[in-house]
């Protein structure tokens, strides 16, 4: 345990109520999960303002509170603490309780709208198998070495994320890969980390709900590379118009990757098929266990930061080589009878969903029809459901609106709002069925032996979220199951 001053090391404060030479049990910026004598930090979210819950806190046992606006009535015996910014402090608070962990590690971010799934688990499996204890923070799930922690948000709040790595530094761990959500930068859940690099994938049509305009989105992201040390390298997409943009004010180490131009680490396709991607990296051919030209970009962002770390670039070749990537990411099944492929991938973006169907393209043979399931999830983006709808039909044979996580949304109203963005002369290739499952189903009947078919936009997640309730529904197993029934 530690006391709220040392706790509060490096915080704008604006003014202080009380003896901060008080010892701190925990941190809590959730008034439900406070203790006795634990600091709670009143942070102004996106739907709830933690100053309303600061009574409560202080009931529970609270002994000191964090906040920006100071209460009427100030309560005996607790050290108010007035700041700028209780988010910024938060994280800043956090890395002093648990020790500064990403001081004591090689943690390296990577951010960008489609990729930052695959490149995190990719360079944690790497680094693994090049014999270094690892972390993992992604969407999919935490990882310390073997042991799988499950995961609710891309990037946790800043507490939950530092004891995390805490707990990896705790266990040895040599490095930690993270995705860096727009949403966590923006709300300074990553504030007062120290990161060894950070990755640039891409950056398209997402999170506008949350945003409101591209280019808030964009600046968002790139203030992600502006906070970098000197001492971290940033490495970028080049092929991605907005890649430079991300290094324009870094002090790290700038380096780049490209399949279209020169660059600090470039690469070619020389094949692309259901057996991997054969690239030519480093003046070397390799074969990978990844399809799909996006795949070819996570591929070269992770050689590159290998070698940016230090690592030793034929070693890392040899290694990527037989790595397999992410749960839901171009997962595919191949039926037994009639050799029907099924493609389940958390493409939930215009773009991600584009570049898995011009994949599927290549893959073709000769008139297999392409199939794609696909919805729009609730509570998000609205811009770009007509846009995903669009997107689907100019790209496949056939096409399934269906629900993807309504949430609190009307399931039908969103299929609506997709079904606006449909061209007249594509409509008669569009079905609507808001079942998720029932419109699983009608692709695997419609399908004839060879066929191809794509279930979009929730890729690895176990739930279908309807009214606040997380259903179990996995894609996969979905598949799967109709597959079978289909074969009796």
């Amino acid at each position: 345990m530690k006391t709220l001053r040392d706790i509060l090391y490096n915080v704008s404060i604006i003014a202080v109520h009380g003896n901060n030479d008080i010892t701190v049990n925990a941190l809590a910026i959730d008034s439900r999960a406070i203790g006795k004598d634990d600091a709670f930090i009143a942070v102004k979210g996106v739907h709830v303002d933690g100053h309303q819950y600061i009574d409560k806190a202080i009931a529970q046992g609270a002994a000191a509170i964090i906040c920006e606006t100071l209460p009427e009535q100030l309560q005996p015996n607790i050290c108010y603490v007035q700041v700028n910014n209780s988010a910024l402090a938060s994280g800043i608070m956090a890395g002093n309780y648990y020790d500064n962990p990403s001081q004591h590690l090689q943690l390296v971010g990577v951010t960008g709208t489609n990729g930052k799934t695959t490149i995190a688990t990719l360079l944690f499996r790497l680094f693994t198998q090049l014999g270094y204890h690892c972390g993992l923070l992604s969407t999919v799930q935490n990882q310390i070495g073997n042991n799988i922690i499950p995961a609710t948000h891309t990037t946790p709040d800043p507490i939950n994320l530092n004891a995390l790595l805490a707990k990896m530094v705790a266990d040895g761990c040599n490095y930690a890969f993270m995705e860096v959500s727009s949403h966590a930068i923006h709300q300074q859940r990553i504030a007062g980390l120290k990161f060894a690099g950070g990755i640039f994938s891409n950056i398209t049509h997402d999170h506008l709900d949350y945003h409101k305009t591209f280019d808030e989105y964009i600046r968002v992201k790139k203030s992600f590379f502006d906070n970098l040390p000197a001492t971290a390298f940033a490495l970028t997409n080049l092929d991605d118009k907005r890649g430079n943009v991300m290094l324009q004010n870094t002090k790290a180490r700038k380096a780049t990757y490209s399949l279209r131009t020169l660059a600090d680490f470039k690469g070619k396709i020389l094949e692309n098929n259901l057996t991997g991607l054969i690239m030519l990296v480093a003046d070397t051919e390799v074969h990978f266990r990844l399809i799909g030209e996006f795949n070819a970009y996570n591929l070269l962002a992770v050689y590159g930061a290998a070698v940016l770390l230090g690592k030793d670039k034929s070693e890392v070749l040899q290694a990527l080589s037989g790595i397999q990537g992410a749960e839901g990411r171009f997962d595919y099944i191949v039926s037994d009878k009639d050799q029907i492929i099924a493609i389940v991938d958390y493409a939930h973006t215009p773009d991600a969903l584009k570049n898995v169907l011009a994949t599927i393209k290549n893959l073709r043979k000769g008139n297999e029809q392409v199939i794609t399931v696909v919805g729009c999830g609730g509570d998000r983006d609205t811009a770009k459901r007509p846009v995903m709808a669009d997107v689907a039909a100019e790209n496949s044979d056939r096409v399934i609106l269906t629900s993807d996580n309504p949430r609190s949304e009307d399931p039908v109203a969103i299929i609506h709002e997709m079904e606006a963005g449909i061209p007249v002369h594509l409509k008669k290739r569009v079905l609507s069925i808001t079942d998720r499952k029932e419109a699983i189903k009608t692709a695997v009947t419609l399908a004839s032996k060879d066929d191809i078919i794509l279930v979009a936009g929730k890729g690895h997640e176990k739930y279908q979220e309807i009214q606040g309730v997380k259903h179990p529904f996995d894609d996969k197993q979905v598949v799967l199951e109709m597959m079978k029934m289909m074969e009796k």
